[in-house]
């Protein structure tokens, strides 16, 4: 059962000490309820997200953002030209945990609308730039993953593999693919800090640039390449803008990294049918064919443009968007684990039309009342909910 905003609130002022609570509202996008999420403003208007997980996979996700967000220490986020989500602190309910984060200013949007814009899209190129620039000592240190060259490419066969044992993978694309791992130029990379989540939905925008982003699980030393295959996938007219200033700011030191995006870009779809097969669900499975068999469509109409640069001519960017123009959009919203995507500080979705805008008034006393009551309550953790007067003030001012 989701619990209500009230419920959350009331678990907020036992995370955080002396939090005076204002004003809740339920904090979600809607997409896939892995948490139950709220927002809380303060009477100094400090706004703060507090989140439970809902599954063991959405508890597993918070707990490696908190090892994350932990080992971003003052000097590394000092490095990065955005905000990093701030932890304030948690308390354990029914065998999990609340967490309490700052809530970070800005605005969500689809990979689409973010690569329409040249001067976001500039943005993005350099923050994702700053993150792999960042010294990789400290992951070590933290006991996060870290990945060699070789490493990397043993996972993607490994993907490629599973996938070919499902019998639906086909041989065209399991050709291709193995002509990129089999490819040695492909792989010669220096690994990097890397997001590891990178999409969309981990952006937010003020200005026209980068201010804040969310979903740090998947921190780790790896592939570069996989915090980019997402902009390739993007239909927005400049996102080789975000290609490019990526690789000026990395000063161009890793030539195939395009290729490699573009396999991972490519691999999703793998992902997708294997999530299909694991989980038993044939309309999954059925659609992941579908978008296979259409990207070997597109692959066949691209015969000189293969992802291995020994194999033929290398695939420019305009190329790899007019590839995946032809390609049915991979459904990327499947099991997205990375911390803050399925609750996103998205504060148009807290000002929808669709719902009320009434403020909830809270008090301390209606807090103890609602949290006694929490085995009784019953509310949709799908269903974003509007801001309070000073959240939708400060949203419009960003």
């Amino acid at each position: 059962m989701a619990r209500t905003q009230l419920t959350l609130a009331a678990l907020a002022t036992s995370a955080v000490p002396g939090l005076d609570v204002a004003y809740t509202r339920k904090h979600s996008a809607g997409a896939h309820g892995l948490f139950d999420s709220a927002l809380v403003i303060d009477t100094e208007g400090r706004a703060l997200i507090i989140r439970v997980p809902t599954s063991q996979s959405a508890e597993t996700e918070q707990s490696s953002d908190l090892v994350a967000l932990r080992a971003l220490t003052t000097g590394n986020r000092s490095r990065l030209p955005f905000d990093v989500p701030e932890y304030v602190g948690q308390v354990p309910i029914q065998g999990t945990r609340a967490v309490v984060y700052e809530l970070l200013a800005g605005d969500s949007f689809d990979a689409d609308a973010l690569t329409g814009h040249e001067g976001v899209s500039g943005s993005i190129g350099r923050a994702i730039a700053a993150i792999h620039s960042l010294p990789s000592a400290f992951i070590g240190t933290a006991g996060l993953p870290q990945q060699s060259a070789e490493q990397c490419r043993k996972d993607a066969i490994d993907l490629i593999d599973r996938a070919a044992n499902t019998g639906y993978l086909p041989a065209a694309l399991l050709r291709r693919w193995e002509q990129a791992t089999d490819d040695e130029a492909l792989w010669q990379f220096a690994p990097a800090v890397v997001h590891g989540s990178m999409s969309a939905d981990s952006i937010l925008i003020t200005d026209d640039a980068v201010s804040g982003i969310l979903g740090w699980s998947g921190l780790a030393v790896g592939d570069p390449a996989r915090d980019l295959h997402w902009l390739l996938a993007a239909r927005g007219e400049a996102a080789e803008v975000a290609i490019t200033a990526y690789s000026t700011a990395r000063q161009g030191s890793d030539t195939h990294i395009t290729q490699r995006a573009m396999l991972y870009a490519e691999l999703e779809l793998a992902r997708w049918l294997l999530h299909g097969s694991s989980s038993h669900d044939q309309s999954i499975v059925d659609d992941a064919v579908a978008m296979l068999d259409g990207l070997v469509d597109t692959v066949h109409s691209h015969t000189q443009q293969p992802l291995s640069p020994e194999t033929g001519p290398i695939m420019t960017v305009d190329d790899v968007e007019n590839m995946l123009d032809h390609m049915p959009r991979a459904a990327r919203d499947y099991d997205q684990h990375a911390a803050m995507h399925t609750d996103s500080y998205n504060f148009s979705g807290l000002t929808s039309d669709s719902v009320s805008d009434d403020a909830d008034d809270y008090s301390a006393e209606s807090a103890e009342a609602e949290e006694s009551e929490e085995s009784e309550e019953s509310d949709d953790s799908r269903t974003g909910a509007s801001a309070p007067d000073q959240a939708a003030s400060r949203s419009a001012s960003e």
